[in-house]
C-alpha cells in the first residue's frame, strides 16, 4: 500500500513539475490548469476522499485573494497604477538613480498591489525603462527580480506570504513582516539595480523622460474611490495587527477585510462587471486546487526524505533556520514556490512550531519567495512578464541569461536577509 501510495505521489508530482517546465515552450498552457489536472489525479488516485477534498480548502485565503485582486483591478482600471509608477519614474535625472529607483519603484508596488499584478501591469512601464536605458532586456529582468524581492516584504506582496500570514497564526503578521523585513527588502531592492548596472557595464550619464502622470488616469472619480478605499484597507490591516498584538478583541479571518473593503467600492464603480472581470480567478483556480493536490502528495510519503532533514532539525535555531533554508530553495524548485509554502506551514506546525515563533514564519516567507528569482518559472509572476513580453512585443527572455543573473540576485538577496533573520 505504501508503495502504491509513493508511486501515485510521485505521478502527481511529475505532472505538477513536468508540466511547469513545459509550460515555458507552451505558455497558452495556463499554469492553473496544470494545478487542475494535478487535483483530478490526486482525487482519482484516491490520495484525498472526494467527500474530504473541500474541508482542505482555505476559505479566507480564498477571500483575501478576491478582495485584493478586485481592489487592484480597481486601481489598475481607473489609472491609479501607471500614475504612481510614471510619477515616480519621471523624476529620475541620471541613469544609476533610474535603474536603482526603478527597482525600488516595482518592488514597492509588488508588496503593496500583490507581485502577480504587478507582473501584469510592469511590462508598459519596462518598455519605457527599456528605451530610456537603451536595453530592454535588462528593463524585463529588472522587473521580474525586483518584484519577487519587494513582494517579501508585506504579507499581501504574494500568494506564499498571504498563506504563511494566515495559517501560521501569528498575532499580527502585517506589523511582523514590515517591522522586520523592510530594511532588508529595500536594500535587496537597491542591490538588485547596482547588479543589472554592472551585469551589462552601464555606465551612469544624465537620462530624461517626458511622463505626464494625469495622462494614465481614465476616470478620476474612481481614481480617487480606490485610493481612498484602498489606503483605508491598509489601515485596517495594521489596526487589526495592533489589536492582535495588544490582546484586544479583532478580525481573526483577515481576508475579509480586503474583501468587504472591495464589496462596499464595486457598486459605486462604472462597470462592477468589468472590475469583476479583472478578477484572476485563475489565481483562485490554482489555490483551490493546490490545497488539495499538496495534501495528496503529502500523504503519498514521496517528499518524506527530503523534509527529514527539516524534521532533524530544531528549527528554531540558526542550524535549522538554514535547513529550512536549503529546503526551501530546492522544493520552491520543484513544485513553485506556493505549493511548497502550504505543505512547509503543515509540517512546520506538525513540529510544533507555534504563532510565537516568527523568525521561523519569516524564514520561510523569504527563503520561498527569493527562490522564485532563480528560474523563469520560479515564481509565477515571473511567467506572466515572459507571456506579456511574447504575446505583445514579440521578444522574450533567456532562460539560461535568467538563472545566471538570477543566481546572483537570489544569493546577494539571501546575504542581505540573513542578519535581519537572525535577530
Amino acid at each position: 500500500m505504501e508503495l502504491a501510495n509513493n508511486a501515485s505521489g510521485a505521478l502527481v508530482l511529475a505532472i505538477l513539475l513536468g508540466g511547469t517546465v513545459l509550460r515555458s515552450r507552451f505558455p497558452s498552457v495556463p499554469l492553473w490548469s496544470i494545478m487542475m489536472l494535478c487535483t483530478s489525479v490526486t482525487l482519482l488516485l484516491n490520495l484525498v476522499g472526494l467527500d474530504e477534498a473541500m474541508s482542505y480548502v482555505d476559505l479566507d485565503v480564498i477571500m483575501l485573494l478576491i478582495g485584493m485582486f478586485s481592489l487592484v483591478g480597481m486601481a489598475e482600471r481607473s489609472g491609479l497604477l501607471e500614475f504612481i509608477a510614471y510619477s515616480m519614474i519621471s523624476r529620475f535625472r541620471s541613469l544609476s538613480s533610474l535603474v536603482m529607483g526603478s527597482s525600488v519603484l516595482f518592488g514597492l508596488m509588488a508588496a503593496f498591489f500583490v507581485n502577480d499584478t504587478v507582473a501584469l501591469m510592469g511590462p508598459p512601464i519596462a518598455v519605457i525603462l527599456g528605451k530610456a536605458i537603451g536595453n530592454y532586456q535588462l528593463a524585463f529582468l529588472l522587473l521580474c527580480y525586483s518584484i519577487t524581492v519587494g513582494s517579501v516584504m508585506t504579507p499581501i506582496g504574494n500568494p506564499q506570504n498571504m498563506l504563511i500570514a494566515l495559517k501560521s497564526g501569528i498575532d499580527s503578521p502585517f506589523i511582523e513582516f514590515m517591522l522586520r523585513l523592510s530594511i532588508p527588502t529595500l536594500i535587496s531592492l537597491v542591490l538588485v539595480g547596482w547588479i543589472m548596472m554592472r551585469a551589462y557595464r552601464l555606465t551612469n550619464r544624465p537620462v530624461a523622460i517626458a511622463l505626464s502622470p494625469w495622462e494614465s488616469v481614465s476616470s478620476r472619480r474612481e481614481f480617487v474611490m480606490v485610493s481612498i478605499g484602498g489606503l483605508l484597507t491598509f489601515m485596517a490591516l495594521i489596526v487589526n495587527d495592533l489589536l492582535a498584538a495588544l490582546g484586544y478583541p479583532h478580525i481573526e479571518s483577515r481576508g475579509l477585510i480586503p474583501f468587504v473593503a472591495a464589496a462596499m467600492i464595486w457598486p459605486f464603480t462604472r462597470s462592477p462587471r468589468e472590475v469583476l472581470a479583472r478578477v484572476d480567478f485563475g489565481t483562485i483556480l490554482f489555490f483551490i486546487g493546490m490545497f488539495v493536490t499538496v495534501e495528496g502528495i503529502w500523504r503519498s510519503g514521496i517528499l518524506t526524505p527530503l523534509f527529514s532533514l527539516i524534521h532533524a532539525q530544531d528549527v528554531t535555531t540558526p542550524v535549522g533556520l538554514f535547513y529550512l533554508s536549503f529546503v526551501s530553495f530546492i522544493m520552491s524548485q520543484l513544485v513553485s514556490n506556493v505549493p511548497y509554502a502550504n505543505l512547509a506551514v503543515q509540517q512546520l506546525t506538525s513540529l510544533g512550531v507555534s504563532s510565537g515563533d516568527v523568525q521561523v514564519w519569516l524564514t520561510l516567507a523569504v527563503t520561498s519567495t527569493l527562490a522564485g528569482n532563480l528560474t523563469i518559472i520560479g515564481a509565477a509572476s515571473n511567467v506572466i512578464v515572459l507571456e506579456v513580453l511574447e504575446s505583445r512585443y514579440g521578444a522574450s527572455l533567456s532562460y539560461v541569461k535568467f538563472l545566471k543573473l538570477g543566481s546572483v540576485v537570489t544569493l546577494c538577496s539571501f546575504v542581505v536577509y540573513v542578519p535581519f533573520l537572525l535577530i
